[in-house]
């Protein structure tokens, strides 16, 4: 049984940092893509950032970018999400997911199709 599982979020101030960790049994992530993904409340799912399983390439979302860094350890068993200069509107569930191909939009058919395994999420709440 594959299982992704996400850790580190919580309540962070305004302007504050978190480090987001995914890992996963049954699966090795090495052998992935591994994206992370947010959905707010009353709001769409959207990608954060993608790290390549081969060269180890990054993508993030505009939205993000240059707040936002994705990596993974050496091994390969854990993704990182680190978020900078926080904001409250980056309250969100975080989630990460591991697939075949990098893709870090909004539109649902897409995620789905180019990943195939994902974690429940960890919530990240931004607020003084």
């Amino acid at each position: 049984q594959v299982q992704l599982v996400e850790s580190g979020g919580g309540l962070v101030q305004p302007g504050g940092s978190l480090r987001l960790s995914c890992t996963a049994s049954g699966v090795s992530l090495a052998n992935y893509h591994v994206g992370w993904f947010r959905r707010a409340p009353g709001k769409e799912r959207e990608g954060v950032a993608c790290i390549e399983g081969d060269f180890g390439a990054t993508l993030y979302a505009d939205s993000v970018k240059g707040r936002v860094t994705i990596s993974r350890d050496h091994r390969k068993i854990t993704v990182y999400l680190q978020i900078d200069s926080l904001k409250p509107e980056d309250t969100a569930v975080y989630s990460c997911a591991a697939g075949y191909r990098c893709y870090v939009g909004a539109d649902e058919s897409v995620l789905l199709r180019n990943y195939n395994y994902w974690g429940q999420g960890t919530q990240v709440t931004v607020s003084s």
